[in-house]
């Protein structure tokens, strides 16, 4: 207990030495376990970069209680977000896009069929302009973070990450609360 409130105070009084000291010890732990499981180093440092967000929002908090080293806590993170990159990649292999893909997704127009799609995207509008260009930019367009960063003014390719991060943590909680509200009514 003592250890987090020290932590916490450390993130909050000089955030930018203490994230640096962090990842001086985490990231090479991280780094070796995700090119041991067939991922690169690139893929390590974005991993990581997304386990370094969650465990920022949550070690602020004063409900958080850490159990493990810092350095323990990030990999189990970077495992899991590892794991799941590993099943998306397995569910969905790449392939490449060609013309036909193209046109096709082109002239696929909406259906009564599809009505999970259209409600994210009311879920997606409701956010607000700046969330949801950066969502539709990422996921929809597939636009790299660098030029996000750009076109929407942050400050560095990280801050665009952490907005993406909050805007998609903003969607899930929303699409989570209608469903709990759906179910509670079922």
């Amino acid at each position: 207990m003592e250890i987090t409130a020290s932590l916490r105070h450390a993130l909050l009084t000089d955030r930018e030495q203490t994230l640096t000291r962090i990842y001086q010890r985490a990231f090479p732990l991280v780094r070796h376990y995700v090119v041991q499981h067939g991922g690169t180093a690139h893929e390590a440092k974005d991993v990581f970069q997304d386990a370094v967000v969650v465990f920022y929002e949550k070690a602020v908090q004063e409900s958080f209680v850490l159990s493990a080293s810092v350095s323990t806590y990030l990999l189990g993170v970077c495992r899991n977000l590892w794991h799941r990159e590993l099943t998306r990649r397995a569910r969905l292999p790449l392939t490449d896009l060609t013309d036909e893909h193209t046109q096709q997704v082109a002239d696929a127009e909406p259906t009564a069929d599809t009505p999970d799609s259209l409600a994210v995207l009311t879920y997606v509008e409701q956010l607000g302009e700046r969330c949801k260009s950066v969502l539709l930019a990422f996921y929809y367009f597939q636009q790299p973070l660098e030029q996000i960063a750009s076109t929407h003014h942050y400050a560095s390719v990280r801050s665009a990450t952490v907005q993406k991060f909050k805007c998609l943590e903003r969607l899930r909680k929303s699409v989570r609360a209608a469903l709990s509200e759906a179910f509670a009514h079922a």
